[in-house]
């Protein structure tokens, strides 16, 4: 094999000591990367039934097929994979910047971390050289100051680091992983699991070359994608980046706003991608081998919060300003600052703070609860500061850094109509009530709620689907999606690239050149196939039943009150037809659980019995 190392490198905490595994072509043209090797590892790895905390969930960095090469927009991103503390189901989440591409050159294709110190580490991973290291000295400090720290104490500048902030030392749920500054490793809470063993981070440096099958083959096809990559396709992101969305999302009437109470907001002209980029945007920055240069870093010119950074995403910015309500990009930027530096999922972190606004509001929650905090809908100030409660534990911040789940359970009195999840995960930027093919895709997502598995939304957008209408079509769809969308993420490609890529075709003569592992775009499309099928059995194996297939209760009950999706919601019958057809599209059964025969003819006869034990 070319590109791959075909290397697992395996350390446990507990004891210090660690070991190289080899993995063959067949698992490498059957998983491909990414997700394929992080589901795979995950469930071989893992024992049913563990708690996300417990020593012994595995913690586990993979790399894209093409990661460390010169495919454009893919050659540094990777995969971080666990049993997620946020939803006790599959845990998998996404980064980009440089560190992949060292850890890749470092020759491994995937790290798996097991284990609890007994005081604060990081592992630091120096080509054949593994050290854990002592990190007593940055237990406490930001992900930052621990990215410097690492690299100062190391003498190089270059190092590649992975790290836990406070958020993740203190087990929040939505605690996250950040590398190079500003990219993060940021959903299902797995910043907490990295806490729990305490690691501090993972430092890599890789000095190795990665060879391709046929360099110059690919470097033709890869300067024909840098071409497409810098073409219209991507305008929108080397320009505005993702917060052109903003103004989208609104004018569609699908603006996630006050906790999920609108799908409009009134103040979205102050927040609006166009309005940061006039007035904040400082810098636009490109990961490894990028051409689009997305990157959007923005600054706080003037006030209290002056001197503020954050990196504007659409997701992030919804969260802290249509559904909390506000509308002060200073606020909101500093808010972006201490998820990343505290080490929380900044769109998580959001929508826990609006569910915590309509609690206070509603008088679930009060000043005392709050340590005397105005938690009322448009506090700018607010959000900053309950970021950092969240990531300390502190007064309400405490509650809510279990996730609005847990904390609507504890809570009570009705709060559970609007505690806005999916599997334990909070929404996104999607209001699904006037999506229908993207609730479908919410509702089956294998990480919880979440729009970046299936990517669905695009059919209801584009006007390919009536969004108004659930029907037995819907289920093809979704599948065909989330199929795709794993391929994507076994390479690990960037999805704000996805449309330069004539799928199937161009990611299997990629995968083709890069490995010397022959591929055809049906060969693709299986592995996509296989890879969710074999999410769903681990999901399974860990207690999920078609129940959890399911949306918010608001979402089903409470129509958009205004705007051009005025009316919608998903009603139960809706999800049925749609849940329906989508399990008889997946070939499983009635109750979303794979038949024997699809097994078979996916090549995961081996992972019959688990399916057999849970209906036992």
């Amino acid at each position: 094999m070319y590109a791959y190392t075909g290397k697992i490198l395996y350390v446990d905490l507990s004891t210090g000591r660690h070991k190289i595994g080899t993995f063959d072509e067949d698992f490498a043209k059957n998983y491909i990367g990414g997700t394929g090797f992080g589901v795979k590892t995950l469930i071989d790895n893992s024992k049913p039934g563990l708690d996300p905390f417990d020593p012994e969930n595995p913690l586990i960095y993979v790399t894209g097929a093409t990661t460390g090469t010169l495919v454009p927009c893919t050659a540094s991103k990777f995969g971080v994979f666990a049993k997620s503390p946020a939803t006790n189901l599959l845990g998998e989440a996404y980064s980009t910047g440089q560190f992949g591409a060292d850890l890749r050159m470092a020759g491994y294709d995937i790290v798996v971390i097991t284990g609890r110190s007994t005081k604060p580490v990081y592992l630091f991973i120096d080509d054949d050289s593994i050290q854990l290291k002592n990190a007593s000295k940055l237990w406490g400090k930001s992900t930052w100051d621990t990215e410097q720290g690492i690299r100062d104490e190391l003498g190089d500048q270059n190092v590649r680091v992975s790290a836990i902030g406070p958020a993740g030392e203190n087990r929040v749920r939505l605690a996250c992983l950040i590398n190079d500054h500003f990219r993060a490793a940021g959903r299902t809470g797995l910043g907490a699991v990295m806490g729990s063993k305490n690691l501090k981070a993972v430092a890599v440096r890789g000095t190795n070359d990665v060879a391709v099958a046929e360099p110059v083959e690919l470097e033709n096809f890869c300067m024909d994608l840098y071409t497409r990559a810098k073409g219209p396709a991507t305008a929108k992101y080397r320009g505005l980046g993702t917060t052109a969305n903003m103004l989208t999302m609104n004018a569609q009437g699908c603006l996630p706003t006050r906790n999920y109470q609108a799908a409009t907001f009134e103040g979205i002209e102050k927040i609006s991608g166009e309005r940061v980029n006039e007035l904040n945007v400082q810098n636009i920055q490109a990961c490894s081998a990028c051409p689009c240069r997305c990157e959007h870093i923005a600054e706080v010119k003037e006030g209290k919060y002056k001197g503020a950074i954050g990196r504007v995403e659409y997701e992030p910015m919804m969260a802290f300003g249509s559904y909390c309500c506000v509308d002060d990009l200073n606020s909101m930027i500093k808010a972006l600052e201490y998820c990343d530096e505290y080490g929380v999922d900044a769109i998580g972190t959001g929508i826990v703070i609006g569910f915590a606004m309509e609690c206070y509001e509603k008088g679930l929650i009060t000043k005392e609860d709050t340590g005397g905090l105005e938690l009322n809908f448009g506090n700018g100030d607010a959000i900053v500061e309950m970021v950092r409660k969240i990531a300390l534990r502190e007064d309400i911040g405490d509650l809510m850094a279990e996730g609005v789940k847990r904390a609507s359970e504890k809570i009570g009195k009705g709060s559970e109509h609007f505690a806005m999840h999916i599997k334990g995960l909070e929404m996104t930027g999607y209001d699904v009530r006037g999506l229908k093919t993207c609730a479908l895709g919410y509702a089956v997502s294998r990480r919880g709620a979440d729009h970046q598995r299936h990517g669905s939304y695009g059919w209801d957008l584009s006007g390919k689907a009536d969004r108004y209408t659930a029907d037995s079509t819907r289920g093809k769809l979704v599948m065909g999606d989330e199929d795709l969308y794993a391929v994507v993420d076994s390479m690990i490609i960037c999805k704000f690239t996805r449309t330069i890529w004539k799928v199937y075709d161009d990611i299997a003569k990629v995968y083709s050149q890069v490995t010397g592992i022959p591929m055809t775009a049906e060969d693709m499309r299986k592995d996509g196939e296989r890879i969710n099928n074999l999410a769903r059995i681990y999901n399974i194996r860990e207690g999920m039943t078609r129940k959890d297939d399911n949306l918010p209760p608001r979402v089903m009950k409470d129509p958009i009150p205004e705007g051009v999706s005025k009316g919608n919601v998903v009603t139960q019958e809706d999800l049925d037809i749609m849940l329906d057809s989508y399990y008889e599209a997946r070939g499983w059964d009635k109750m979303g659980v794979p038949t024997e025969s699809k097994l078979e003819e996916l090549g995961l006869g081996s992972y019959a019995d688990i399916l057999k034990a849970d209906k036992e």
